[in-house]
């Protein structure tokens, strides 16, 4: 836990609204009395992410990820309890008492300090090593490449050695021990080879946080091994899936918008010939928290993905994930070349200026290459695609945003207006432009898989009743009466009931306050989180509520009460008389 007293956490927390703090990352919709949008911790279609105002929470009902508002800035931004609340007081203006660290904080965060450590010293030593006669073939490579050493000299580009466990020996040499260096995803162990570098004979590219501090690395093989780019594992301090390529750079841009590549040589070469707003994903594909992340520092975002059919399909899954994340997304042609790179060596910076200029709408992109599917010159295949083209013109929620594309795309594809609009409408009475259910989880912000198991149906009882407990405070007097901390047979809801119960008891219900209590233990918190976010009953009919709620309380006991019998000792008289009193309702 913290090292700072529960008043000062509490006091950062009030002045921290968690939807102001969250629609900085993630597009928020209002829904009801919650605000609903795509999850940042998994890739999906559909939000299946909540934010709470009432109860100052989050939860996704896709992956389970949940959490105050410390936990998000923890699990978004990588950072230690210390670094969420120091960043929250700092936006809030309250200033934190100076304290020492507890032995546990200090641990954590000398461990994360030590990781950035070895790969600042990797760094370093890769970036040596491509100055002298062993790295002489990456740096031939590069010159080969067009960088200039300015250029080379500002990504920190260097070379991993052709010996497969020279790092591990320099990295020894400094004092780091085995584990650590397992951790730093920059050395694997196995029986067969012992220890031995993740990266060796590459041309290596430094990856860096938006702080500039290197989190993992790049690499290219020299010569004709296998695979041709290799990047790191993800580790405590490098979470590719929320990282981009450049953007310590990019993000202080004065150019308008952000462009978009899909390697880290294109973005090179497009900030040398001047365009220093090019990043890149890390070897992963474009995702939310990708989005989210540009969000912070631009509106728009140009496409410059390759132009081959991988490229096309790359930028047709990427534009879907930055339009949900309120982005304006347009693609830039590199054709009849394949890559910026290539382009910038052919034509230069005053001909890509021009392409960005005539950047293509990423709408009529879609439908472009849509429109390759179907057979124009026949009546049949002409009408399906107009037919597509009036489901996807539904996809536009607002209804002048919706107009303005009927009418740019009967003007583009040479159809009626009215007729366009017509069709449009037709299919939107069918539901043919209802949203896809909700994609399957993926993973938490840790890293491990997250299935939902079946309840039971006494732990769905349990979880449902303390989630009515959190949605309405008035209900306690109600229920403290049938039920008590005690009956909860599973022993994270009795400590958290017993806590919400201390918490009412004295007129101050506040269950992100529990969250708060679970963020050593990221599992637990997920759990306790879930605990607040069972569906509750409809208020149709407030007698049919009322005999639910009744149902749960009645649940809830009878279990309790089975757990008591089952725990009996028959030989013990005064434990069988408390049964007994228990069971009448003495």
């Amino acid at each position: 836990m913290p090292f700072y007293s529960d008043e000062i956490v509490e006091e950062v927390r009030s002045r921290s609204d968690i939807v102001d703090i969250i629609s900085q990352y993630v597009k928020l919709h209002r829904r009801g009395s919650n605000y609903v949008g795509l999850c940042p911790f998994h890739n999906e279609k559909t939000g299946s992410f909540s934010v709470s105002a009432g109860k100052q929470m989050y939860y996704c009902f896709g992956c389970g990820a949940g959490g105050d508002v410390f936990a998000f800035l923890m699990n978004y931004e990588n950072e230690t309890f210390s670094e969420a609340l120091q960043e929250l007081a700092d936006r809030a203006g309250v200033t934190l008492p100076k304290r020492e660290a507890t032995q546990e904080e200090r641990t954590r965060m000398d461990r994360r300090s030590r990781l950035l450590e070895i790969q600042k010293e990797a760094a370093t030593y890769y970036y040596a090593l491509l100055r002298g006669e062993r790295g002489r073939q990456a740096h031939e490579y590069f010159r080969k490449r067009a960088l200039s050493d300015e250029t080379m000299r500002r990504f920190g580009l260097g070379y991993s050695d052709k010996y497969s466990d020279d790092l591990y020996r320099y990295l020894k040499r400094k004092g780091y021990d085995d584990m650590l260096l397992k951790d730093s995803g920059l050395v694997t162990f196995d029986e067969k080879r012992g220890a031995h570098d993740k990266f060796w004979n590459r041309a290596m590219f430094p990856i860096m946080d938006v702080r500039g501090k290197v989190i993992g690395f790049g690499g290219r093989v020299m010569g004709g091994g296998e695979p041709k780019y290799l990047n790191s594992p993800e580790t405590p301090v490098f979470d590719k899936s929320r990282n981009l390529y450049a953007l310590n750079v990019a993000r202080t841009t004065k150019r308008q918008g952000m462009l978009l590549c899909e390697g880290y040589m294109d973005v090179i070469a497009l900030h040398q010939a001047g365009f220093d707003n090019a990043v890149a994903s890390l070897g992963t594909a474009f995702t939310t928290g990708h989005a989210s992340l540009l969000k912070r520092y631009t509106k728009e975002v140009y496409l410059t993905f390759d132009s081959d059919g991988a490229g096309i399909r790359a930028a047709l899954r990427a534009i879907p994930i930055l339009k949900e994340a309120g982005l304006t997304a347009k693609v830039i042609h590199m054709e009849p070349y394949k890559d910026p790179d290539e382009f910038i060596k052919a034509l230069g910076a005053e001909e890509f200026e021009k392409r960005i200029e005539s950047a293509e709408n990423s709408f009529f992109f879609e439908l472009r290459v849509l429109e390759q599917n179907y057979d124009m010159k026949d009546p049949e295949g002409k009408t399906a695609f107009h037919n597509e083209v009036a489901r996807r013109l539904l996809g536009f929620t607002g209804e002048l945003e919706r107009e303005n594309y009927i009418t740019a795309t009967a003007e583009h594809y040479h159809i009626s207006y009215e007729q366009l609009r017509r069709l449009v409408n037709t299919l939107g009475t069918r539901g043919a432009g209802q949203r896809r259910a909700p994609e399957a989880p993926t993973r938490l912000k840790s890293g491990m898989n997250h299935k939902k198991k079946q309840e039971d149906g006494n732990h769905k009882a349990q979880r449902l009743l303390l989630t009515w407990l959190a949605e309405e405070p008035g209900l306690f007097e109600q229920i403290r009466t049938q039920v008590a901390p005690e009956d909860f047979t599973d022993e994270l809801y009795r400590r958290v009931a017993g806590i919400l119960y201390e918490q009412y008891e004295k007129g101050e219900g506040n269950p992100a306050a529990i969250v708060g209590m679970f963020h050593d233990d990221e599992e637990q918190q997920r759990r306790v989180t879930e605990i607040f976010h069972a569906a509750l009953p409809g208020p149709e009919e407030p007698g049919e509520r009322e005999k639910a709620l009744r149902d749960v309380i009645s649940r809830v006991k009878r279990d309790s009460l089975e757990a008591k019998r089952t725990r009996l000792d028959v030989t013990n008289l005064a434990d069988m008389q408390r049964f007994i009193d228990a069971v009448s309702g003495k």
